[in-house]
């Protein structure tokens, strides 16, 4: 089967299409025949060789993380799914693989019917992460919100999530962003200097917590909330040294010390309240662009900018 990799660390041109063996559902696993699967920007910089001193990487690397398909083989114990089932779900943290076609999924929901494939096909990782990051939070009704960076793939997630929670949001983006933001049931605002400021205006009576999807402002953000204790960030690598918690769900090596010793449960228990929430046209995901597997290396390009509006997406 074809499926997207780098052999090498380095520019999004390191980017390819392979020839690779199949990969088979085990026990509580499923495989889909791929229709759609995101690019996450964390694996742009898995790619460049950015993280090679913390996120374990084994070359060849197969990318991809969040898919969505139709079920083709159920693994032993798995129930509640069937063959020619419509899904998005994730890979496992380490096999990953999901930017292929076929790919074997180890948590899913149902597709929702108002969402296309390329939608469901970026939505997993986002709704997870967002979950993740909410449930660390405490974010429930009655609270105020700031979410950073409230238009990428993440972001955008997040924001619907946490307004289905009951929680007021402000979000932070371009101006040119701000209707998107709106309509996603933000209070919108700009980031960079007098960020402190603005969100006051906007949230007189405090803000309780603060997500971080972007990085270089956690001083501000740390401000913002008053407490670093409530700021969660999953950009920030500078985040231990302003006793920020870096939310990631990085894998551990044998030795148990790498990143992947601080990571965090994953929150896979999102994706049956995205579906859920999707079917009450309360969740949407916000599709940047789309590019078929040979363009890997212009999506990663694109994800690199960080600038795209939602979410990157391959297709076969």
């Amino acid at each position: 089967m074809r499926a997207v990799q780098f052999s090498q660390y380095g520019p999004p041109g390191v980017m390819h299409v392979a020839e690779v063996e199949e990969p088979h559902a085990g026990p509580g696993t499923i495989r889909v025949a791929v229709r759609a699967s995101g690019l996450s920007v964390g694996e742009t910089l898995v790619r460049s060789g950015a993280l090679r001193d913390v996120v374990p990487t084994t070359l060849p690397y197969r990318t991809g993380f969040d898919a969505a398909g139709v079920v083709d083989e159920v693994g032993a114990g798995v129930t509640g799914v069937s063959a020619g089932d419509a899904v998005f779900g994730m890979t496992g943290t380490i096999t990953r693989g999901a930017n292929a076609e076929y790919a074997v999924l180890t948590a899913w929901a149902p597709r929702p019917a108002g969402w296309s494939w390329e939608e469901a096909g970026g939505a997993a990782g986002s709704v997870e992460t967002g979950t993740r990051v909410l449930d660390r939070l405490g974010v429930g009704a009655g609270h105020t919100v700031l979410v950073q960076g409230a238009t990428g793939g993440v972001g955008a997630v997040a924001v619907q999530l946490a307004v289905a929670r009951g929680a007021t949001v402000i979000g932070t983006a371009g101006e040119h962003n701000h209707d998107l933001l709106r309509s996603l049931g933000a209070r919108p605002t700009t980031y960079g200097p007098g960020l402190v400021e603005r969100v006051r205006a906007l949230a007189p009576g405090g803000v309780d917590a603060v997500f971080d999807c972007a990085r270089g402002a956690l001083p501000d953000l740390i401000a913002v909330a008053g407490d670093p204790g409530r700021v969660v960030t999953i950009a920030d690598f500078a985040a231990a040294s302003h006793g920020v918690h870096l939310s990631h769900s990085a894998p551990a090596d044998d030795s148990g010390t790498t990143a992947g010793a601080s990571a965090d449960a994953l929150a896979v228990h999102g994706l049956g309240i995205a579906t859920g929430l999707a079917a009450q046209g309360r969740l949407r995901v916000p599709v940047a662009a789309v590019f078929p597997f040979a363009e890997a290396a212009a999506a990663h390009e694109l994800a690199g900018r960080h600038h795209a509006p939602g979410k990157i997406v391959l297709v076969p």
